[in-house]
């Protein structure tokens, strides 16, 4: 696979240099710091799932940013703190995939749209399946949205805190299935589109292997 690395701005800001110089000098592993992203979305998906509220909203987007953070994190310790192993590719696939799931489908219930949350992780999960196929075949990983993991993480956040502000002024309950509308819609066109850009390179007769 070629260019696996996701572009993300916030990898060359202070802040994150110093979080990760600092974790490189301890013995926490990128491996580690992989599977805590699991844990942040557990935490999160399991308050907003059996106590949705206001105060669980807030608290689930916390979870999901620093679910975010450790994926910024434990890159960084792997690769710029030079503290990878060889088991290091699957430690930075397979953790997304469980907390998208877990995150996607506790918004869902906490919508009252269980089976919505369920598309909602099936999608994430395949617009990150096409991902990996076209590296599979010899492109450059295609890591565009509308919908990829941060753009998803970010309409989940932010429909997260609007709703804890409707319901706790409005009492109303029209964001969390508005953002789950988002992020299925635009899950669903981010497959379409990566799908289309390696048919067309399949099409251009560019190198591929399996």
């Amino acid at each position: 696979m070629t260019d696996a690395r996701r572009p993300l701005k916030s990898r060359s800001t202070a802040w994150a240099w110093a979080l990760a110089r600092a974790l490189t000098a301890t013995p926490i592993t990128p491996n580690q710091i992989s599977v805590l992203s699991i844990v942040f979305a557990t935490i999160g998906a399991a308050a907003i799932a059996k106590w949705p509220s206001p105060v669980t909203f807030v608290f689930c987007a916390l979870c999901v940013q620093l679910r975010l953070l450790c994926n910024l994190l434990d890159g960084m310790v792997a690769v710029e703190g030079k503290k990878g192993t060889a088991t290091g590719v699957l430690y930075n696939e397979v953790p997304d995939r469980i907390a998208d799931s877990v995150f996607l489908v506790a918004l869902g219930y906490a919508a009252g749209l269980g089976w919505v949350g369920w598309l909602a992780a099936l999608l994430a999960a395949f617009t990150a399946y096409i991902r990996l196929l076209g590296g599979s075949l010899g492109y450059p990983q295609d890591f565009r949205g509308p919908q990829a993991k941060p753009h998803r993480m970010a309409v989940m956040t932010l429909g997260l805190i609007l709703a804890a502000i409707e319901q706790s002024w409005l009492a109303t309950t029209m964001v969390l299935p508005t953002t789950l509308a988002v992020i299925v819609l635009g899950s669903a066109l981010t497959c379409v589109l990566r799908l289309m850009s390696i048919a067309s390179k399949l099409s251009g007769g560019a190198p591929h292997s399996l």
